[in-house]
């Protein structure tokens, strides 16, 4: 059978629809007293993505369903200037974002089970390029509150805050101590996967907002906390984790060459550690250590003639190497071992197949055991053995001890904060405990988010950031926060589409009357759940949809040969005909895109459009409650779960 002819069948052969919950049919021939809801919920893209961003959203006005907005003058706004406004509500970083993030939107996508995702990243990747293009601009400040934050760090997450206490009309301080904003975006992901040209962009364009910055400042050093505490009205914690966690194994504290992996990243990314070891040796499965691996190979060795040349007095800031040496460097050798099968690395698939294609090995199911020293200071090779998972625990196997031959060892097995003159907000474990709403709960007025709670994704980051600068507006009204919404993200309003299309809804003048579903006033049978719901992929119509092929970004493919001394980018991103091609795959879970399949095979003619005078997104259909018989045909054929029988319960 051809991808092409693929078919999305309900039920299988001789299966029988006996389980289809016929007590919400509630069925007398072809009748039911239910009469069809428009229901908002979340899609699982969304629910997916850790930053909360309004993917549907974005998607749904790249591929033109969803109309940007006109000016006084009748001039429609460009629809990539539009998905980029939507898409930065929730975060400020689409060009990154799109390069590095490595998108659970797309495995919680319910396209996955038709044929494959919507290429999420590759059209955010678009609309983040398109926006440095053109020198767009976020979204103004709001009114001057009068009211100060001081954020500690410089990185995506204290960016994120300082961006989102802006539009609140907040003033952000943000203090950093290296010379250079971007946090791990900077020091911790190499320049080929996050270009400095598009990084300094992005945060270019949150400084603009009226952000203050204060660089080469360090908190607990240059500026005390409390000082922090007095002279702010409340102080955000967002320093990430750029220390490594130690290998607990006998020898490596002592060995010089044993380095972590954020100090060789930073390293070589603040332009210091120009070359490498000949045999380098990386210990850990994450994405660090992929990073760690791919920049070994580019940066290779050269035969080194003075001891200060060796990488790890250059990583730990006790010289660096001269620029011009970069001319003698030959390849290297880099080994990854990882204590679990290579299928259970976190790393992400595409970097473990970018780097293996780069000439890495990956060796699975290895243990470090010790570091074997050449002297009292230095390590020769790392001695590991076989490690047996059959039986879902790790067991040593017995006799399999060997010695890996090295000049670097590399240790990317975790991170912590560098909360040094911040031991007070230390949870024990290099860490800041946080609270649902990232506040810090032992006193009030200090707010945290990012890596320094628990290291994960920028994107984790970015959403962080956002419910923190939420907390932190209602700690600066003096408001109590409820309990946060089962579905904490930035959700589509349709009230404010309506505002924003010229439909806003009449004035309410509280007087009672019959009649008011034609009233101006409200907005009928629609009902928002998207607080509380994501919708699944057996409440759509998932026959609706023909296979099509996922658009798949041009990679640049080094090889093995070629990649000493390649920083070039890795991805190329999509035209906006490709851009537009893609979201066109997307399914608008829990969202009408207007494919009038219900007005169509409606057999009362009940579902109507609503006049083109008054429609917007989100308001493209009705029901006439009159005709409607409450069949169900309109919810079984609605492809986006968009349709609920739910109405005269």
């Amino acid at each position: 059978m051809k991808d092409e002819d693929l078919t999305f069948l309900k039920f299988t052969e001789g299966e029988t629809p006996n389980d289809m919950e016929l007590d919400e049919k509630i069925l007398m021939q072809d009748t039911s007293y239910k009469c069809p809801t428009y229901i908002h919920r979340t899609p699982p893209c969304q629910g997916s993505c850790p930053a909360g961003e309004d993917i549907r959203g974005w998607l749904n006005i790249v591929r033109g369903i969803e109309k940007p907005p006109v000016d006084g003058d009748g001039n429609e706004m460009d629809w990539k200037d539009y998905a980029f406004l939507r898409s930065t509500d929730a975060n400020p970083f689409p060009a990154i974002m799109g390069r590095v993030c490595p998108a659970p939107c797309e495995d919680g996508c319910n396209r996955n089970e038709v044929e494959d995702h919507v290429g999420i990243n590759a059209v955010e990747h678009f609309i983040g390029d398109h926006a440095l293009e053109n020198k767009l601009s976020l979204r103004g400040a709001g009114p001057d509150t009068g009211k100060h934050i001081a954020l500690i760090g410089g990185g995506i997450a204290s960016l994120t805050a300082a961006y989102q206490l802006r539009r609140l009309g907040h003033a952000a301080t943000i203090f950093e101590a290296h010379d250079k904003l971007g946090g791990m975006m900077r020091y911790g992901i190499p320049g080929y996967r996050t270009p400095r040209e598009v990084l300094d962009g992005e945060i270019k364009r949150i400084l603009d907002m009226g952000v203050t910055v204060k660089t080469g400042v360090k908190i607990g050093k240059d500026i005390q906390f409390e000082d922090l505490e007095r002279d702010y009205d409340a102080v955000f914690v967002g320093i990430g984790a750029q220390s490594g966690t130690p290998i607990p194994i006998p020898g490596a504290a002592e060995a010089s060459n044993c380095i972590s992996g954020v100090a060789f990243l930073e390293a070589f990314n603040d332009g210091r550690l120009q070359h490498g070891a000949q045999k380098v040796l990386v210990i850990g499965g994450g994405d660090t250590a992929m990073d760690v691996a791919a920049v070994a190979r580019r940066l290779g060795h050269i035969k080194q003639s003075h001891e200060k040349d060796r990488p790890e007095y250059v990583i730990l800031g006790q010289t660096a190497h001269d620029v011009a040496s970069v001319a003698k460097r030959q390849g290297a050798d880099v080994t990854v071992v990882y204590r679990r099968p290579v299928d259970k690395m976190p790393a992400t698939k595409d970097e473990v197949r970018h780097v293996r294609a780069e000439g890495v090995e990956i060796i699975g199911s290895l243990v470090p055991l010790e570091v074997v020293m050449e002297g009292p200071d230095r390590a020769k090779a790392l001695r590991v053995a076989t490690a047996d998972w059959s039986t879902g625990k790790m067991q040593i196997v017995e006799g399999s001890e060997q010695d890996i031959e090295c000049d670097l060892i590399v240790a990317a097995i975790g991170q912590v904060g560098d909360l040094q003159g911040l031991e007070e907000l230390d949870n024990g474990w290099g860490l800041i405990n946080a609270d649902e709403h990232f506040r810090w709960p032992d006193r009030k007025g200090i707010f945290v988010a990012g890596d320094v709670i628990k290291p994960h994704l920028l994107t984790t980051a970015v959403g962080q950031a956002s419910i923190a600068v939420n907390a932190i507006d209602h700690y600066l009204r003096g408001e109590e926060q409820e309990k946060p919404p089962k579905v904490n993200v930035h959700h589509f309003d349709l009230l404010e589409k309506l505002r924003e299309s010229g439909h806003e809804p009449g004035e309410y003048d509280h007087v009672a009357r019959e009649g008011t579903d034609s009233a101006d006033y409200a907005v009928h049978n629609y009902d928002d759940r998207a607080y509380n719901q994501i919708v699944p992929s057996d409440e759509l119509f998932l026959g609706h949809w023909q296979y099509d092929a996922r658009f798949h970004r041009k990679e640049n493919h080094i090889g093995d040969q070629n990649v000493l001394g390649h920083f070039d980018e890795r991805l190329y991103g999509p035209d906006s005909d490709q851009a537009r091609k893609e979201a066109d795959r997307c399914m608008s879970c829990g969202m009408c895109f207007e494919c009038d399949n219900c007005v169509i095979y409606c057999p009362q003619d009940a579902i109507f459009r609503v006049k083109k005078s008054d429609r917007t997104h989100g308001r493209y259909v009705d029901t006439d409650y009159g005709k409607c018989i409450g069949c169900h045909i309109c919810a079984d054929v609605c492809p986006s779960g968009y349709i609920k029988m739910g109405l005269g319960e």
